[in-house]
């Protein structure tokens, strides 16, 4: 059977679509997570260069210490700035309600948007008082389907990073979400904090845009800069996550694999200029640019 003809305004539509896709921007999000050290000066540090450089948003890591850790890892040794045993450490990295409310509204002042992904149920409760636009699942939690089904009862555009997964966890993830109606956002994760480039497989980027039907982004930890992250986004990227520090050597598990102010500066540059090279319609003709050149150096050619 003959395929029916387009109308004009069917064609319109289509094509309204298609420009309203090529102005959409990559969404740059700067992890600080839990590289403030419990510090909150040094997390307004973040998120100052966070805003010079041009991010969308800011991240940060939220636990219940006692409901993601047992008691016996806790009380286990562990040397560090706050003292000689996990519980230490791990409270020691851990910002209170009291700090919370002073990045809620610094980020107010600096017209930045920000958002944590929840650990348990506990730190989604706690969190839910700063009416975020996005969530985010970390790597970590795609296995836990309780915090997914509550997070996707909220109903926030929720980015899920799919570190330490295989298919069958994203399709639980996806079907969760899609049940809820909540809209999501995949992310291609390798969780290791740094990786070698080779491990980065940016082909799922678009295996699992096609898979899903959905948007996917790139969540980074690789150790050699920008080139991975800028290649995400030719490859399709929608988002694109990375830790910031202030300074790769200071104490912490996440600072190796962060970007510095001047790199996390220079990555925002790159995307923006990558974005603007692959926008564009895909029939190839010649472009007006491109006449004056073709008229001279074509000359000599018998036509």
């Amino acid at each position: 059977m003959a395929q029916p003809l387009l109308l004009m305004e069917d064609v319109q539509f289509c094509k309204n679509i298609y420009l309203n896709k090529l102005k959409m921007s990559v969404f740059i999000i700067a992890e600080i997570g839990i590289n403030h050290n419990g510090d909150i000066n040094l997390a307004k540090e973040m998120i100052d260069n966070s805003v010079e450089a041009g991010a969308d948003a800011v991240k940060f890591q939220k636990r219940d210490v006692e409901t993601v850790y047992s008691k016996e890892i806790l009380d286990s040794p562990r040397e560090s700035p706050w003292g000689t045993t996990q519980r230490e450490q791990k409270f020691g990295l851990e910002f209170t309600e009291k700090e919370y409310d002073i990045i809620h509204n610094y980020c107010k002042i600096k017209k930045i948007k920000w958002f944590a992904s929840a650990w348990d149920l506990k730190s989604l409760s706690f969190l839910s008082k700063y009416n975020f636009q996005y969530n985010k699942i970390a790597s970590a939690m795609i296995v836990d389907e309780s915090l997914l089904e509550a997070v996707a009862k909220q109903k926030k555009y929720t980015f899920i990073s799919t570190g330490m997964s295989s298919y069958k966890y994203i399709d639980r993830a996806v079907k969760i979400f899609r049940d809820n109606n909540c809209e999501f956002e995949l992310m291609q994760c390798v969780s290791a904090y740094p990786f070698d480039d080779e491990q980065a497989n940016l082909n799922l980027i678009k295996d699992m845009r096609e898979k899903y039907n959905c948007k996917v982004g790139y969540s980074g930890h690789e150790k050699s800069g920008l080139a991975i992250s800028v290649a995400a986004v030719a490859l399709g990227a929608t988002s694109i996550e990375r830790h910031v520090t202030v300074d790769r050597t200071i104490y912490g598990s996440d600072q190796a694999a962060s970007l510095t102010p001047d790199g996390f500066k220079n990555l925002v540059k790159a995307i923006r200029k990558v974005q603007k090279a692959i926008k564009g319609h895909k029939i190839k003709e010649i472009l007006d640019i491109e006449k004056d050149v073709a008229k001279k150096l074509r000359l000599h050619i018998n036509k």
